[in-house]
């Protein structure tokens, strides 16, 4: 049985700008890293996740590699710095 992870697309849609890819430059680095994590073999991380059905969906493990990816290229390596950049 695959695990269920919380929804994540990168390529959502919003109400205003109608996408996110209207808020970034086509050769941002976001983008750069989101190919590069499609990529890696994350099996080790997703196996974990395999096995546990307690509790909420966890976050898309992906989407979590390419958030840390990021903040550490922007010289953000607090957590809480982090959870401070994706509300800002």
């Amino acid at each position: 049985m695959s695990k269920t992870y919380r929804s994540w697309n990168p390529h959502q849609q919003w109400l205003l700008p109608p996408s996110v890819h209207d808020w970034l430059a086509e050769d941002n680095l976001v983008y750069f890293i989101l190919d590069t994590v499609n990529e890696l073999d994350i099996s080790a991380i997703t196996a974990k996740y395999e096995q546990e059905e307690r509790g909420y969906p966890p976050y898309n493990p992906r989407m979590m590699v390419a958030l840390l990816i990021y903040a550490y290229c922007r010289g953000i390596f607090s957590s809480r710095k982090i959870m401070q950049a994706c509300e800002e």
